[in-house]
């Protein structure tokens, strides 16, 4: 598959390096690490695991980003991970990637990051709260949140079919903005809010872990040896990797990418340092300010610890501790910057992929077609409509949990796509070589491996249907070749 659309007109390259790692920065912070250190918290119950997850986490991450280098040098086209699955395996396991991402992963993270927008305006302006419900039709409530998220999602489609001069732009200033936001939250943390009784409190035992639960108001605590740490580890990275997710985003967009081959790998190595080391610092200052342990009736921040914090708000527990009163004011401000700007990127390059799809006959053909401003208007409009529909189902937390696991599996299965390609393309270019391969691609994917058999254990319910949801793609790929005719040849 080349750069050229399956329906005329040509992509522009107007995505430099800074512009590209503001994608992937500004894509992968969301509302994550505002919150989901209080689930990780109650899993792994000590301070040290808890800064343990983030820094696996964080080198699973940059790891995986530093091999996607390799591949992307090799395949800088639109499309990204889809194309790289496609040219690794067979064209049926790149649609299994594309069915899923379009169905749940993409679209389910859109509307998952709108309706926190909406929640934390609702902070802002009352009127958009999820409790005042709008209109109830066949049993279905549709609430004012609801409402601002479907607007959020149609104004930033909106943006990104201008072109992708205007998406970058609305990219770039968005993300700087949180960024800087972060780093004087962590700063302000680490001198102002810093509390002796915390400091004591995690810093004397650090290693003590433990499984906190809450079950009809009993609050019971389980402490953790030998393999349950490892298996409460790998659960509780199930937060920590989703706030980390969205950094391939990056490599859909490679036909707008100027000099892609060198720009891609330096934005991925870039932006996933950046991140890892901001999520980290975001975790010692939280432990600074706050308690990891506490309970779930305490009065204040204090008492309620990093554990149970309200709503599992523990950046705005923090930001109380610093700011006082105006702290939920200043965390809503912060967070709506966040979420407004990760959406962004979500829905300039998730389209992107749906065009690469519809050139190969594997998805609508009026998406792998461009605008007048060379951008897959018509992937962005289905994209849109999908994502409103699973923000007024409210099923996307649902289906998040879901995919979880089968995001992991296809990360694995493309690193493993870099192996495989050594072999079958040897003498291809590769501008960039995965940073320390064979051994630290192969841990990536021992490590992912091993954690995806822990999900599989002990989340059942929420692996076993990511799968499922995978698999039911076999199916529709029969029928889609069926009605379509064979995919275009790569």
């Amino acid at each position: 598959m080349s750069d050229t659309p399956a329906a005329g007109g040509h992509f522009k390259r107007d995505l430099g390096v800074i512009d590209s790692t503001m994608l992937v920065v500004g894509s992968m912070i969301g509302s994550g690490i505002f919150i989901v250190s209080a689930d990780i918290a109650r899993t792994v119950g000590s301070p040290g695991y808890l800064l343990l997850v983030w820094l696996v986490t964080g080198a699973l991450t940059m790891i995986a980003a530093l091999s996607y280098g390799e591949l992307a040098g090799m395949m800088p086209q639109a499309g990204g991970q889809y194309v790289y699955l496609r040219e690794a395996y067979n064209p049926l396991v790149g649609f299994l990637y594309g069915w899923t991402f379009f169905l749940v992963i993409q679209t389910g993270t859109i509307a998952a990051v709108a309706v926190a927008f909406a929640k934390f305006t609702g902070v802002l302006v009352p009127w958009f709260s999820e409790k005042h419900i709008l209109v109830t039709l066949l049993g279905l409530h549709v609430s004012a949140a609801q409402l601002l998220a479907i607007a959020s999602i149609i104004l930033l489609t909106y943006i990104n079919i201008q072109g992708v001069h205007t998406g970058k732009l609305v990219q770039n200033v968005f993300t700087t903005a949180k960024v800087l936001a972060l780093f004087g939250l962590i700063l302000l943390g680490v001198t102002v809010g810093r509390n002796a009784e915390a400091v004591a409190a995690n810093f004397t035992s650090m290693w003590n872990a433990a499984r906190t639960t809450l079950t009809d108001g009993h609050l019971s605590v389980e402490p953790l040896m030998g393999i349950g740490v490892l298996a409460a580890m790998g659960v509780a990275m199930v937060g920590s990797l989703f706030s980390s997710d969205a950094w391939n985003n990056i490599t859909f967009t490679a036909a707008e990418v100027i000099n892609p081959k060198r720009t891609i790998p330096m934005s991925l190595a870039l932006g996933t340092g950046i991140v890892t080391i901001i999520y980290i610092a975001a975790n010692i200052s939280y432990l600074l300010i706050l308690p990891m342990a506490g309970s779930p009736d305490g009065a204040g921040a204090m008492e309620r610890g990093i554990q149970f914090a309200v709503s599992d708000r523990v950046g705005t527990s923090v930001a109380s501790i610093i700011f006082g009163e105006p702290a939920s004011l200043i965390m809503a401000v912060l967070i709506m910057v966040s979420t407004f700007g990760c959406n962004n990127g979500l829905i300039l390059s998730g389209a992107r992929l749906c065009y690469a799809m519809a050139a190969d006959k594997l998805f609508f053909r009026s998406a792998g077609k461009l605008n007048a401003r060379s951008v897959p208007g018509a992937a962005l409009v289905f994209q849109a409509i999908w994502a409103c529909l699973l923000c007024l189902s409210g099923t996307y937390g649902d289906l998040l949990d879901y995919v979880v696991f089968a995001v992991l599996l296809f990360y694995i299965l493309t690193i493993a796509g870099i192996f495989r390609l050594r072999k079958l393309r040897p003498d291809a270019e590769r501008p960039y070589r995965a940073f320390g391969y064979p051994v630290l691609p192969a841990l990536y994917i021992l490590v992912a491996a091993a954690i995806s058999v822990d999900l599989l254990v002990y989340k059942p319910l929420w692996s076993w249907p990511g799968l499922g949801i995978i698999l039911l793609g076999i199916p529709v790929y029969s029928l889609w070749k069926r009605a379509n005719g064979p995919e275009t040849a790569a």
